[in-house]
């Protein structure tokens, strides 16, 4: 439904708000939808057209119940789009959909500048459509119960992606290195590149290349091209990316495990800044309706709707209350001059107190921060001691006695060190591809980098079950259990857990 005339005048007054602040926003385009309308394009991420599985209507279901009994109520949504599409709730209140313009204006401003969203397809509304066309098809040929098993299947693995592969063309750009001049070896049959330092002055070649490096050098190069025969020539962490050019998938198999992937990594900057993202659209909230967009009589309702948002229980994170408070830290520290040499060396705290050198960095630092960090960096920079004393963070941990969450520790290190761990490959493990012919059997050997948690065996099992499914050849895992190497392996029919002589090393 198209906005009434006097939200399409609040959107481009509150827009305008916030371009005098400095967001810079994809054109927006709001629709006013009900409750079931907003439940159903929830339930698919956001976007109105998906691929169908049951798991949307699930999550359909249970948006309307959490409605139905009070538990939980949807405001808004936005997609990262261009244009941008954002929702309205059909019955929402002048105040709450102001409220939620301002929300969206700070989202989009995220999405249109934040790194981590540079790679994304800005068409992705269509692609969505494509992919939903496409996965129909694939049922009208060959079923919807080996189709929809199979994203299943696929479902089972899509977080075991690279988050850096959209970088890494970039990356590999900016690379350099030495020179490189091929040599032969003696047969004359094969080139091996030697990294050889060169001069203008050619007297100096023995003294730059004595014999005893370039025989380091030959060795060096013989080695990696022995690794280079190997699949993978080294340990591959985008999983989904390696069976999709390996595994033997038939040709609709391996249509649907890439779409699977493609939106695998659309989704994945939202996965990486959910805290960024949300603090910051809810900074621009408070600050837009504080000082612009709200009237007098309109305060205690907006009181009521923001502290909603900002709520945080005891033993929760909220995303949106630690987002923004950490933005209004930084923006408070950097007027003040609050950092660097000066201030960390400073061991008077009644100084530190009252600490003004009216630097007035503030909003351009927020907004170098909105740029280029995602959460985990934003999390290890910025969230300081101070910040976490002053917010009485904690970590809890169950009373085996009473059964009950109880307060851990109040310690900075661990607090940090916690929600660190938290954020960091969102909670999961890290698995990498390591060998496609495991003993030389056609086999799949996966490794996981242990980071001081011992895997859940049965998560493990059920994903080399499902692998097994995709790569038709037994697969194993190599990991650490109660200190020890252990390897897991399915063969199709029975999971074993055996012994490693030595624990996986990530080279």
């Amino acid at each position: 439904m198209p906005l009434p005339r006097h939200l399409a005048q609040m959107q481009i007054e509150i827009e305008g708000y916030a371009r005098d602040y400095g967001l810079d926003l994809f054109t927006t385009i709001y629709e006013l939808i009900d409750y079931r309308q907003m439940a159903e394009i929830a339930s698919y991420e956001g976007f109105p057209v998906r691929y169908p599985h049951w798991r949307f209507g699930m999550e359909y279901d249970r948006m309307m119940k959490s409605q139905a009994y009070g538990l939980s109520k949807i405001y808004e949504l936005v997609i990262n789009t261009d244009p941008c599409y954002a929702y309205l709730l059909e019955g929402n209140s002048l105040v709450d959909q102001k409220l939620v313009m301002c929300h969206v204006s700070g989202h989009c401003d995220f999405f249109k500048h934040n790194r981590f969203f540079s790679h994304t397809d800005r068409k992705m509304i269509d692609g969505m459509a494509n992919h939903a066309s496409r996965v129909r098809r694939h049922m009208d040929r060959h079923g919807v119960d080996p189709v929809e098993a199979f994203i299943d299947t696929c479902h089972s693995i899509d977080n075991l992606i690279d988050p850096w592969l959209p970088f890494r063309a970039n990356l590999a750009d900016e690379k350099g290195g030495a020179r490189s001049n091929p040599i032969r070896e003696p047969s004359g049959e094969v080139p091996i590149n030697i990294g050889r330092l060169s001069s203008d002055r050619s007297y100096l070649d023995d003294y730059l290349n004595p014999p005893e490096f370039i025989e380091e050098q030959r060795k060096r190069a013989l080695q990696e091209r022995e690794q280079a025969k190997k699949i993978p020539p080294r340990p591959e962490r985008d999983l989904l990316g390696f069976l999709l050019m390996h595994a033997p998938l038939e040709p609709w198999e391996a249509d649907v495990l890439g779409i699977i992937r493609e939106e695998a990594y659309y989704f994945l900057p939202q996965r990486q800044t959910k805290i960024m993202n949300e603090g910051w659209a809810t900074y621009w909230h408070s600050k837009l309706m504080t000082t612009r967009a709200l009237r007098d009589d309109e305060v205690i309702d907006y009181a009521e709707a923001a502290s909603g948002v900002t709520a945080m229980a005891p033993n929760q994170l909220n995303p949106y209350k630690i987002g923004v408070e950490l933005y209004r830290d930084i923006e408070e520290r950097w007027d003040t001059g609050k950092f660097g040499k000066q201030w960390d060396e400073c061991d008077d705290q009644q100084a530190k107190e009252e600490w003004d050198l009216q630097l007035n960095l503030g909003k351009s630092k927020i907004f170098e921060v909105r740029r280029l960090y995602n959460d985990v960096t934003f999390i290890d920079e910025f969230f300081t001691m101070d910040f976490c004393r002053r917010h009485k963070f904690f970590t809890f941990a169950e009373n085996r006695r009473t059964g009950r969450a109880e307060i851990e520790t109040r310690e900075f290190k661990k607090v940090k060190e916690q929600m660190l761990q938290q954020l960091t490959n969102f909670g999961q493990p890290f698995i990498y591809v390591v060998d496609a012919n495991d003993h030389n059997r056609g086999e799949l050997l996966l490794a996981h980098r242990h980071e001081g948690i011992d895997l859940k065996l049965g998560y493990a099992r059920d994903t080399l079950r499902n692998l097994v499914r995709i790569w038709k050849r037994p697969v194993s895992l190599l990991t650490i259990i109660d200190d020890k190497a252990k390897r897991i392996r399915f063969d199709g029919t029975e999971i074993t857990v055996s012994e490693e002589k030595a624990a996986w090393k990530l080279t």
